[in-house]
């Protein structure tokens, strides 16, 4: 497919990227690339890969991750190597460079009860540094009751780290550190941020920043979103024990770069 962009990165975008720790890039990604990973999306919930997971946890409905779907999925590496979305990345972090760690398909089905854990994304991976970020494609409309992420405007620059939740199993992390804040019980202390969203917008958050998501309350709009997880010049590989299961072993040292089979350089 050709990939083209509608336009450069703009320096308001990046501010808000900056001071917030999330923009929305309305309509970067047309309606035959959404089109596109659309259907990729639906083969992947009918032949998942291993690393899929039903997050649902009991409720209503259906809460489908699949993780690494690049890694099978040739027209999902065409994407990440030559759609827009590593330019965005890069101008949006301000990197020389722009590495990917992951690419993810998340789902909620219509009447999925499930909703999304308050969370930060970067204490989940194997990765330091600051140049972390994560673009989550809307495939769908987004609204808040098909399950719009709400994030807490500035939260990447509280200089803290947050245990990670478990959308699987509540004991898998056991990093020792504390515990995200109960932000539904203390809602009047923080400010948020919820973008409702078209098919083909998208928005791109830090790894720090604190977010997430009501269940999808529709009964006839899916909720599905491909997301792509980004790293820049200063991150390297840092490995701690009970994270996220990454596709395989990245061959690569503590302290080292990403660049490497697993956690290629795109740009």
């Amino acid at each position: 497919m050709n990939y083209a962009p509608i336009r450069a990165i703009t320096q308001d975008e990046i501010n808000t990227f900056n001071v917030d720790g999330v923009v929305c890039l309305r309509q970067f990604f047309d309606t035959n690339t959404v089109e596109l990973l659309r259907e990729i999306a639906e083969e992947n919930i009918l032949n998942p890969s291993p690393m899929a997971i039903d997050a649902s946890q009991g409720g209503t409905g259906r809460f489908f991750g699949d993780t690494f779907v690049w890694a099978h999925h040739p027209q999902l590496k065409e994407f990440v190597w030559h759609s827009p979305a590593a330019d965005m990345a890069k101008e949006i972090l301000q990197s020389n460079k722009i590495n990917v760690i992951f690419d993810q398909f998340l789902i909620k089905d219509p009447g999925t009860s499930t909703p999304t854990l308050w969370h930060h994304d970067q204490t989940y991976w194997p990765v330091a540094g600051s140049q972390v970020a994560t673009m989550w494609i809307a495939l769908d409309p987004v609204t808040n009751a098909t399950g719009a992420v709400e994030y807490i405007k500035g939260s990447h620059k509280w200089g803290k780290r947050f245990k990670a939740v478990s959308f699987k199993d509540k004991d898998m992390y056991k990093e020792n550190l504390p515990e995200v804040p109960d932000i539904a019980a203390n809602r009047d202390k923080y400010e948020f941020i919820q973008y409702e969203m078209e098919a083909g917008d998208c928005t791109i958050h830090h790894g720090l920043a604190l977010h997430g998501a009501p269940g999808n309350s529709s009964q006839t709009q899916k909720r599905r979103a491909y997301i792509i997880r980004w790293a820049g010049d200063d991150v390297t590989y840092d490995p701690r024990p009970n994270l996220q299961p990454m596709l395989r072993d990245p061959g690569i040292n503590v302290g080292d770069p990403l660049d490497c089979e697993l956690f290629p350089v795109v740009r």
